[in-house]
């Protein structure tokens, strides 16, 4: 039988937990998003966002601006936040327009703000195995397989997908749990026999139901990164869930799943860095 995993009930238990930590501060933590244009799921993410940042009392900071905006005002806005001692967290909702590099924005973030994971000198530091912030994503899929007690010493972990927002940090995070991992991708060759092998897949492809699940080791612990939308509009992750289920030993559901958790840690990194930030 397969043990459905939903995050939105262990982020909740995650969030009963920040409480205690952030009444401990001297001042509620700081966590400013910039989000620019309309593109309706950026909107829908952020709006989640700040909702969980509120309940959890923070104090939020959203910056909206128009999708014709200058990258040079974008980093402006970027470096005046950096400098700003009441934010501990600064977010960019990606992805941005096409005529603004996100890569120099992300660069411009103070990497001590950087609660997303994104900046290379994070990325760099979790290469190194000594984190700062991860991902919000890896990490949730992190506590998600701890939460499932599944057993990474030792597994053939496969994760489909290599960006640098979830393949490759996924990739550096269980294999730091001594498991063995493989990556696979676009051109990756018979993409069934790699899962078939797999005790543990994470799957961040970004397309619809594209793993099957009689593609699946028996009992194998499925993650599910992937939030799509099908040929009728319904919202669905990358595995083929009505055929995984009664295949895969543990699965996360689309939506319910891996989207909550990434929310819970981004908190998680916000608290953190307020954390770190009045030690110093």
């Amino acid at each position: 039988m397969t043990q459905l995993l939903l995050g939105s009930e262990v982020a909740a238990r995650l969030g009963a937990g920040l409480r205690a930590r952030i009444v401990a501060l001297a001042r509620p933590p700081g966590l400013a998003v910039v989000r620019v244009g309309e593109d309706p799921a950026s909107a829908l993410y952020v709006k989640r966002k700040a909702e969980r940042a509120s309940k959890l009392g923070f104090v939020g900071r959203s910056i909206v601006l128009p999708a014709t905006v200058e990258e040079s005002t974008l980093l402006q806005i970027v470096g005046e936040l950096n400098a700003d001692p009441a934010i501990d967290g600064i977010l960019v909702q990606l992805p941005l327009p096409a005529h603004i590099r996100a890569e120099r924005v992300l660069d411009a973030l103070d990497p001590a703000k950087d609660v997303d994971g994104f900046h290379p000198e994070n990325l760099g530091r979790l290469a190194q195995g000594r984190p700062r912030f991860v991902p919000c994503t890896p990490l949730g899929v992190m506590a998600l397989l701890r939460e499932g007690g599944v057993a990474l010493a030792g597994a053939r972990a496969l994760v489909i997908g290599r960006s640098n927002i979830v393949g490759r940090p996924m990739a550096m995070l269980l294999e730091q749990a001594h498991a063995t991992v493989t990556v696979a991708h676009s051109r990756s060759l018979d993409l069934p026999t790699l899962v078939a092998e797999a005790d543990v897949v994470v799957a961040a492809v970004g397309r619809a139901r594209v793993i099957e699940g009689t593609w699946i080791k028996p009992g194998a612990a499925v993650i599910d990164v992937g939030i799509n939308h099908d040929s009728s509009g319904q919202l669905c992750g990358d595995v083929d869930e009505a055929s995984a289920l009664g295949r895969a030993g543990l699965l996360t559901p689309v939506p319910g799943g891996v989207g909550p958790m990434t929310i819970a840690m981004l908190m998680h990194n916000t608290v953190a860095s307020a954390e770190a930030r009045q030690r110093a």
